[in-house]
Order: C-alpha cells, then sequence, then structure tokens
C-alpha cells in the first residue's frame, strides 16, 4: 500500500482522474486514482511517466503526491458552468468540478481533470482535500496522529527509530548525533567549544517558569545571578531574557535581545546587561548593538517580496520579453533583502573580528530577524556551522529552541497574517555563500532545498511550532486526551526532520554532500579534532576570491541598504573607512575555507536560486545542463581519489581482501566512479532540476529560444534584448 505512514488513513477517493501534464495538448496526461489521506494528496497511477528516466524517491511520499501541509490553493473548476471556486475549509461547494487545480507552496501547480469520474465522488474528494489541508487546530496536524499511534504501540517504531531523535541520519563524516540544545549539557558543551569561559547555562526558565517563548535552558553572562535575571526578566517583551549565541575566539559574544518595553526602567537594565557583557569578554570591550528593526527589511516586506516572487515563477511566466521578465525579478525585491541582510551580517563579523567587540542583535521580540542575522554571523565565522550536524546545530540552537515560530511563519493552520518566509530566505543567503565558496560547506544545494521541502512535512516536530514550550503544552494536552502515559517525559516526541533516513535511503542522502568540500580541522561540538577527507585540496584558481572594488563595495547614495542603515551612518569616518579596509584587505587575499568567509554583494553576484524556485518548471529545465553537471564530474573525480586512498591504505597495513571489499563500498559520493555510469559521460537523466523531476508538474507553452531561457542557460541577466539577438 502506498499509504504506508504510520497512522495515515484514507479519507475519500475518486477513480477514472486525468491528471494533466501540459496545457496545450492531453496525450502525456495520466490516468488513475486522486485520495486524500489525512497527511497527504495522492495520485496512483500504472502509467509510466512521459517522458522521465529518473525520479528521487522520499521514503514518505510518493512522486505524485503533495504533503498537506505544503498546499496553499485549492481550486475547483466548472467548465460547462464557467464557474471558478477557491476552497476554503468548511465550505460548501454548489457545482460539481470537472477540474482541480493545487497551488502548492513549493511553487509546483497539479491539475486534476473529472471528465470520466463519478460527479459526486470528485465533489467529496475536493471537499475533503480543502478540509484536511486548511486544520482548525493545531493538534489536528498529522504529526499528532503518527506519534499517538507510537505512543499506544512502541513496536511501531518506523524503521526502529525512536521519535524525537537528532540523527546526524546522513553518514556526515563525524557520525555525530545533532544536538537539539534541549539539555543543560548541550549548552555547556557548546560554551566549551567556543571557549566562553565567562558565560554560564542558566537554569532560572526550567519548566518554562518565566519565559513561554525561551527555551528551558540558555547562556548568560556568569556575572549575572539567576535573582537578578528574573527580576529583569519583567521589563522584556515576551519576559526574553537576552540570549548568547555564539563566542569569537577573541573573547567576543554574539548576543540576541529582545525590546525592554519599561520605558522607565529601560537605560537601567540596558546599562545592567551591557555592562554584564563587557565583563565577560576577556578584553573588557565595548558592546555594539545593532537595531535590526531599524537596519534591515521587516517580515511583512519579506512575505510580500516572496509572493512577488511566487507570482513570477508560477503565473505563466515566461511569455515576456526579457527586459520584463528581468525588471519583474528585480521588483520583487527579493535579491534586494537577500544582498541587505548578507551585507548586514558581513559588517557585524567586521565588528567582532576585526573591533573585537561584542554585538548584540536587539529587535522587539528577538525571534524573527535576529534568528537570520544570527546564524548568518555564524555561518561566516564559524567553520563548523558550515558542516552538516553543525548546521543543523545551529538551526536548533537559533531558530527552534530561540522560538522562531515555525507554525504562525510558515502559516501551518493556514488562517495566519503572521506569514513570512525567513526561514526560506536564510536558506537562500546561506545558497548565496555556498555558491560562491563551493568548497567551504559540507553540505550541497539539494541539501537546503530539501531542508526547505521538509519544513512542509507535518510529521515532523521540528518545524511545525511556535516554541518548545507550545510542544510540551499541546502535545501533554494531546496525550491526555487520548489516555497517553507521559510517565516522566516533557510532552511528547515527535520524529526529528534530522533524522534523515525517515525519508531518503542511505544511497540517496550521498547526494546532501558536496564533492567540492574541503574537510580539516573543525572545532566540533565535542571539541575534538575531526580529520574529513583531504580530497580536493588545492582549490582551482577560479574557486579563489576576486578583488571586489571599492565601488562596488560601497552603495549607491540612494540605495536601500542606505536607507536601511541608520545606524552605520552614524558611525564617525574614520570607523567606516578602517571596515572598507577591513574588506579590501580580505577579498584580495586567498579564502581561507576554514576561516571566515565574506559575501561578494555587488549587482550580479547575488543570484536567483534556480534549483529551489525553478525546479518544478517543466521549460526552465535545461537537460543536461545545470551545476548538477559539474557536480557529477567532481563527484566522480572525489571517488576516485577517495578510493586510491584507500588502496594505499590496504596497502600498507597488508589487510586481508575481506577487509578491502567492505571498506571499499564506503564512498561519500552518490556518483562513483567504478559504477555502471561512469566515466563514458553524464547519465541521461541529468537536467538542471537534478534530483527532482518537473514531470508530472503542469507545462505551460515551450519557451525555448525566448530570451528567459538563455537566461536560465546562464546568459548575463544585464544583457538587453539587442544584445542577445546579436548573439545569435
Amino acid at each position: 500500500s502506498p499509504f504506508s505512514v504510520l497512522g495515515e488513513i484514507v479519507v475519500n477517493e475518486v477513480n477514472f482522474v486525468r491528471k494533466c501534464i501540459a496545457t496545450d495538448t492531453s496525450q502525456y496526461d495520466l490516468w488513475g486514482k486522486l485520495v486524500c489521506t489525512n497527511f497527504k494528496i495522492s495520485f496512483i497511477t500504472d502509467d509510466p511517466m512521459p517522458l522521465q528516466k529518473f525520479h528521487y524517491k522520499n521514503l514518505l511520499l510518493g512522486e505524485h503526491d503533495v504533503p498537506l501541509t505544503c498546499i496553499e490553493q485549492i481550486v475547483t473548476v466548472n467548465d460547462t458552468k464557467r464557474k471558478q471556486k477557491v476552497l476554503g475549509p468548511n465550505q460548501k461547494l454548489k457545482f460539481n468540478p470537472t477540474e482541480l487545480i493545487i497551488y502548492c507552496k513549493d511553487f509546483r501547480i497539479v491539475r486534476f481533470r473529472f471528465d470520466e469520474a463519478g460527479p459526486e465522488s470528485a465533489k467529496k474528494v475536493c471537499l475533503a482535500i480543502a478540509h484536511y489541508s486548511q486544520p482548525t487546530d493545531l493538534q489536528l496536524l498529522f504529526a499528532f496522529e503518527y506519534v499517538g499511534e507510537i505512543y499506544h504501540d512502541p513496536a511501531k517504531k518506523v524503521n526502529g527509530i525512536d521519535p524525537g531523535g537528532g540523527g546526524g541520519g546522513i553518514g556526515s563524516a563525524s557520525g555525530q548525533q545533532t544536538p537539539l540544545f534541549e539539555t543543560y549539557s548541550d549548552w555547556d558543551r557548546e560554551i566549551k567549544r567556543t571557549g566562553a569561559s565567562e558565560w554560564r547555562v542558566c537554569s532560572v526558565n526550567e519548566g518554562y517558569m518565566i519565559s513561554t517563548c525561551l527555551p528551558e535552558y540558555f547562556v548568560v553572562p556568569s556575572s549575572l545571578a539567576d535573582q537578578d535575571l528574573k527580576l529583569y526578566s519583567y521589563s522584556f517583551i515576551g519576559r526574553r531574557m537576552p540570549l548568547w549565541s555564539w563566542n569569537h575566539p577573541n573573547g567576543s559574544a554574539l548576543v540576541r535581545m529582545a525590546n525592554i518595553k519599561d520605558v522607565l526602567q529601560q537605560r537601567r537594565i540596558d546599562q545592567r546587561i551591557c555592562n554584564a557583557i563587557t565583563r565577560s569578554h576577556p578584553l573588557r570591550s565595548d558592546v555594539y548593538k545593532s537595531d535590526l528593526d531599524r537596519c534591515l527589511p521587516n517580515i511583512q516586506e519579506i512575505q510580500a517580496a516572496h509572493i512577488k516572487l511566487k507570482q513570477l515563477c508560477v503565473n505563466e511566466p515566461f511569455e515576456e520579453t526579457e527586459e520584463k521578465w528581468l525588471s519583474s525579478l528585480e521588483n520583487t525585491h527579493w535579491l534586494e533583502y537577500i544582498r541587505s541582510f548578507l551585507k548586514h551580517s558581513a559588517e557585524l563579523v567586521y565588528m567582532m573580528e576585526c573591533k573585537h567587540v561584542s554585538v548584540v542583535l536587539q529587535e522587539e521580540e528577538g525571534r524573527d530577524l535576529s534568528c537570520l542575522s544570527a546564524s548568518l554571523i555564524q555561518v561566516m565565522l564559524d567553520p563548523y556551522f558550515r558542516t552538516i550536524v553543525g548546521f543543523q546545530s545551529l538551526i536548533q540552537k537559533e531558530w527552534v529552541m530561540a522560538g522562531y515560530q515555525f507554525l504562525d511563519r510558515c502559516n501551518h493552520l493556514k488562517r495566519s497574517d503572521k506569514e513570512s518566509p525567513l526561514f526560506l530566505m536564510f536558506l537562500d543567503c546561506v545558497w548565496q555563500l555556498l555558491e560562491q565558496y563551493p568548497a567551504a560547506f559540507e553540505f550541497s544545494e539539494v541539501y537546503l532545498t530539501i531542508l526547505h521541502d521538509s519544513a512542509r512535512i507535518s510529521l515532523f516536530g521540528t518545524f511545525l511550532f511556535n516554541c518548545p514550550h507550545q510542544r510540551v503544552k499541546e502535545s501533554t494536552e494531546f496525550a491526555i486526551s487520548k489516555n497517553i502515559q507521559l510517565g516522566d517525559e516533557k510532552g511528547l516526541r515527535f520524529p526529528c526532520v534530522w533524522d534523515w533516513s525517515l525519508q531518503f535511503t542511505s544511497r540517496d542522502r550521498l547526494l546532501f554532500h558536496n564533492p567540492l568540500y574541503v574537510g580539516g580541522a573543525v572545532k566540533t561540538f565535542k571539541r575534538s579534532k575531526k580529520n574529513y577527507s583531504s580530497t580536493l585540496r588545492g582549490v582551482p584558481p577560479a574557486l579563489k576570491n576576486g578583488i571586489i572594488s571599492e565601488q562596488e563595495f560601497l552603495p549607491r547614495r540612494n540605495s536601500l541598504i542606505l536607507k536601511l542603515k541608520p545606524d552605520f551612518l552614524q558611525q564617525t569616518e574614520s570607523q567606516s573607512n578602517s571596515m572598507e579596509q577591513y574588506f579590501r584587505d580580505w577579498f584580495a587575499k586567498p579564502v581561507d575555507l576554514h576561516g571566515v568567509i565574506l559575501p561578494r554583494i555587488s549587482g550580479t553576484q547575488i543570484k536567483l536560486w534556480k534549483l529551489c524556485y525553478f525546479r518544478w518548471v517543466p521549460e526552465a529545465q535545461i537537460n543536461h545542463g545545470g551545476f548538477i553537471t559539474a557536480f557529477h564530474k567532481v563527484s566522480l573525480l572525489a571517488d576516485e581519489v577517495d578510493m586510491l586512498n584507500r588502496n594505499l591504505r590496504q596497502y600498507k597495513s597488508n589487510s586481508s581482501l575481506q577487509g578491502n571489499c567492505s571498506e571499499l563500498d564506503q564512498s561519500r559520493m552518490y556518483f562513483r566512479a567504478n559504477s555502471s555510469n561512469d566515466t563514458s559521460g553524464a547519465p541521461d537523466f541529468l537536467s538542471s532540476s537534478f534530483p527532482f523531476s518537473p514531470v508530472g508538474n503542469l507545462c505551460r507553452r515551450s519557451i525555448l529560444g525566448t530570451p528567459l531561457s538563455k537566461f536560465l542557460s546562464g546568459a548575463k541577466i544585464w544583457l538587453s534584448t539587442e544584445t542577445l539577438a546579436n548573439e545569435d
């Protein structure tokens, strides 16, 4: 049965449904059964997929499946009556639908025809999908159903895996578990890893006694007593006391802080906190404050940009002229906002790295922009966060435990006016850095894209709640209502997204690995030095840093970034001069892949993340093209080097043949040098959408030969149409 996920039940189904593959012809359409379950919508067909040679299999979802939490909008159509209706959760449908169009949050469009299906059954399925994809209550999300089943019958664990484990689950080089930062010891180890000797783990919020939107444990200056913290907490919005994020080897700390709402106490408490942070610095350095609400785009602007970006990539986007399309892209402001986050983070990296001052990120509630800024700064400064396990621990620490409101911002219940894709924007910013410094990251862009998709699967507890306390409160209520005995546990344990074996086979998880990654001695969570493979030590000159010109670095007089940066405008002339000098010097030297990395942010260096946004658009696919072709070649080389290294070790240790066989199979690479599809050339199924397949999603008219297809094939986006015409 395709419904093998525990707790999944079929709610409604209809036979003789046609899945439309192209808008202008029905020759590729598939016939099958449309099914709505309490977890996903499924289309079951025996027809082979047309034109498709490859499918990356998710163990939870079939290739035609859409998780209910990934559905954005449901549109029913009746051709003969010329009627169309967007279906809300409890609405009635007065006509029998001849067509159903589903718009997904990952930019997919899926379309079904009911010409041969029973009209009543078709109507029932549409209403069921509308009802189950727009639940009225958090406890109606599928994760609760799944976990309820497991607690009633522990023998049913999927693959024998406990829900809630932070499993590395990806065969990461260190084989470590991802720290979840739910315990005192995880925070303590992070203090030791970063050498933050003047900071301590504080347990004053145990049982969420002070703030329901903070974690139970967090890190504070050693000089602040628990009693003082309790007292100060009343003055902060949400009682969110300052949170330590990270320590630089030079002693500078990165701290997040909500606004102080008590105007009378504001200066006194602010001074106390800053003094404590200063006392925790070995040089007793000043504290530099950045007011994120004043110098970065707000969540409404980011949401508006995302809606425009989606319209551009989803709504018949490819029939306009190049100028029009590119100016539409610019008008979304998406890339502009990515640039401002990268630039702002780089400036704060300079403050910590060069000025040796601690940085406080100040934001009204301290749980939106500061998640993104704090994470980006750490990715730039600490190579541990550029490994897979390190990156996962960063998301746990700065997003999940720090109270980023995934439920509201991802709008899992489809009724929030607080929706905003900050988490996607963070992944996009990291992708920009990965694109600029491919050898500095252990993970690939496929990993980042799948991580984005996983936030839309309602099985995992990781991205389901607004804060850790909400998980405990809601799941305890649920347990009581279902007679589940919790024992000593604080709430139910949900499956963890970091347990990748729930979604992918170990072979498919190899696509998460970046073959260009140059491993080295990275201070891991246990503070032991792990040696990663030394493959590709010599970075080709193309990957080394180009020099960025002063004009490119400094924003134009009237650019958005200057308007966004009042706090930086107030700096003295010498301060901004020394910052420019720092950036100039840094870009003039070759990159240390295990040191600081800084973004290049001039016009053309911030790019559109095509794999994430264009992968479902069949016309935007370049067969045998895209980054994957280089990925494939480098994987074969890296695999060959690994194999030679293994053979050399075998030879030196004169080990038996038995050992030889098992070790030779331990490739880190998805594409292997010794496999059947190897050296003769790239496999037939590679395309710019790989490992995703847009086949089966709605096609538009062909765009071959249009300016957009040239842009997708890598034409410079500032070229005019005339230039493109001349190129031909």
